[in-house]
């Protein structure tokens, strides 16, 4: 990161907290692709997809600066460092995240560094997953009748997961667990206890809104053996409750991509004949 491009405007720059939404790049706001294509430095997390990477210009600087699990490209307090000393050199800087910044995304976090330090900061919101991926799978997160709220939880913590399980077993709400994929057995074994039915329907998003997306829907009983039985890896969001039985008659998005497949063969055919 040291081949940082400077402006002699000695005026600070700007930071801009961007939501990439969940990967689907034409899910991108207005706003967000306008910023993408004309800040100066662009720092990126790694669950910004290849889709949305490859909009980059080629004018301006980008660095990766994501976090997963026990892999962190760069700690924190570093990067709000980056952030400060970028927009004090006159940059205008596109902090990219995906989903939305402030839905598990660090962003308030990062603002409040930034308005200590005196930079400008604006936030452009996201579509989080818990909107793009169920609605890319046809679940609902809400529906008369079935479910009059939902919760999202993350299901990520530094030591241990400070939730109140009774509260989400009998709430009646649509669950929605993010980074979750590796607590499914302790999410499953605290939802039984506190009196959620093994039955409940439940449903794993792997990759959503992206091609490749997978959607497996089973029970809360037999969801962790599921996802280990077809080998899930994260970005996996998890749906618990009764609107994923919805999915059956709501699904979309494989039926328009099977189309596009479809569609692209076809006119590979055409093109390999007319040559």
């Amino acid at each position: 990161m040291n081949e940082v491009v400077n402006k002699t405007n000695q005026i600070n720059g700007k930071v801009y907290l961007v939501g990439a939404g969940p990967g689907d790049v034409d899910l991108l706001t207005v706003k967000a692709l306008r910023l993408i294509q004309s800040c100066d430095v662009i720092l990126y997390d790694n669950l910004v997809s290849a889709a949305i990477r490859s909009i980059f210009p080629n004018g301006c600087k980008k660095f990766f600066v994501g976090k997963s699990r026990a892999d962190h490209s760069i700690p924190q307090h570093n990067l709000n460092q980056l952030m400060v000393t970028l927009a004090k050199r006159g940059l205008s800087v596109c902090r990219l995240k995906g989903g939305d910044p402030l839905i598990f995304g660090r962003g308030s976090e990062e603002m409040l560094v930034l308005h200590k330090a005196g930079i400008t900061t604006e936030l452009i919101p996201g579509i989080t997953a818990a909107s793009g991926c169920t609605s890319y799978a046809g679940i609902p997160l809400t529906h008369r009748g079935v479910s009059q709220g939902c919760t999202f939880i993350t299901g990520h913590a530094e030591k241990n997961l400070d939730i109140n399980w009774s509260s989400l077993a009998t709430a009646g709400h649509t669950l929605v667990f993010y980074m979750g994929l590796s607590q499914l057995p302790n999410i499953r074994k605290k939802l039984l206890e506190n009196g959620l039915a093994k039955e409940t329907p439940a449903a794993l998003i792997e990759n959503g809104t992206h091609q490749c997306q997978r959607v497996v829907t089973s029970t809360l009983d037999n969801l962790a053996q599921d996802a280990v039985a077809l080998q899930l890896t994260s970005p996996t969001l998890i749906v618990i409750g009764k609107v994923v039985k919805l999915r059956e008659q709501l699904a979309w998005f494989e039926d328009l991509s099977r189309n596009r497949k479809s569609l692209t063969t076809d006119l590979n055919k055409k093109s390999r004949l007319s040559a």
